[in-house]
């Protein structure tokens, strides 16, 4: 059972890897410590290969019919539970099935309805929570110090440039960037893809938010991250339309987050299908 168990989360990495659904629960960039757990497993799953080839059939069978004549008083009662073992091995056994025959679910639109549209990283009294909404967040990685210098820094590339792409590698931090010093890109060219989100608390409805999920580190740090877009007047986007926008970014208070957010006036648009990778992953 435990050399079938090794052989399955085996499979279960290498199965990840060729099919690219590793990158739905990790950032690439760690993608490393993946190969190197199949490397360890695979070493583990050779050495119990080698101990079943090497045990002795009859063994077991020898000690239980010797423990079953013994009547020397031992207390035998742990042998009623190796229920244990097989629940073990049935724990051990459910994310094997359950990642190899369940379908991997792209997250959209109906992730932000089940958390309630409470983006909380405008809610002070949950200081300690892994996702994050809108806005990216990576203070919680560096010194306070080091942050600032980082953003510092970061601002002042951006600020030199004639007009923003947030693509694939930039979208994070670029995010962050503008979120953090949102008056200063005010009047700002800026072009990004994303499926948009209609959320009608304050909002015309043309008004939508243009989100893409990010994954900071893995999928249990991920977020959904992006800005609200003014798009022409008679257009009403629908939950999960995958749209790139270019336009000027402005600034509003939106009272829902009791906090001035940049907000893109859009002047050009183009619907789409989503995109082959719909995530984005934060680069350092």
């Amino acid at each position: 059972m435990r050399l079938f168990i090794l052989i399955g989360i085996n499979f279960l990495f290498m199965h990840l890897h060729a099919s690219g659904n590793i990158s739905k629960y990790i950032n690439m960039k760690y993608s490393y410590v993946s190969k190197m757990a199949m490397i360890i497993l695979g070493i583990f799953t050779i050495m119990e290969f080698y101990i079943y080839l090497k045990e002795d059939p009859d063994r077991e069978h020898h000690d239980h019919h010797h423990h079953d004549d013994c009547d020397c008083g031992h207390d035998h009662s742990h042998e009623n539970k190796g229920w244990r073992k097989y629940v073990m091995y049935l724990l051990l056994l459910f994310p094997v099935f359950t990642g190899i025959f369940l379908p991997v679910a792209t997250m959209d639109s109906n992730i932000v309805d089940k958390k309630g549209f409470n983006f909380s990283v405008y809610d002070d009294s949950d200081p300690y929570s892994s996702h994050q909404f809108l806005q990216p967040d990576t203070s919680l990685y560096y010194g306070k110090d080091q942050y600032l210098t980082l953003m510092e820094k970061s601002r002042d590339q951006l600020l030199h440039k004639n007009g923003l792409t947030l693509n694939d590698s930039n979208y994070l931090k670029d995010l962050e960037i503008i979120y953090s010093y949102p008056g200063e890109f005010t009047g700002k060219q800026m072009t990004l893809t994303g499926f948009s989100y209609q959320n009608s608390e304050g909002l015309d409805p043309n008004q939508v938010f243009l989100f893409r999920f990010g994954i900071i580190h893995c999928v249990s740090d991920s977020g959904v991250f992006g800005i609200l877009v003014d798009m022409p007047k008679d257009l009403h986007p629908q939950n999960d339309e995958w749209y790139t926008v270019t336009g000027e970014l402005e600034t509003m208070y939106y009272q829902p987050f009791k906090k001035t957010i940049p907000v893109l006036k859009v002047s050009s648009y183009t619907k789409m299908e989503q995109p082959e990778e719909p995530y984005v992953y934060r680069k350092y």
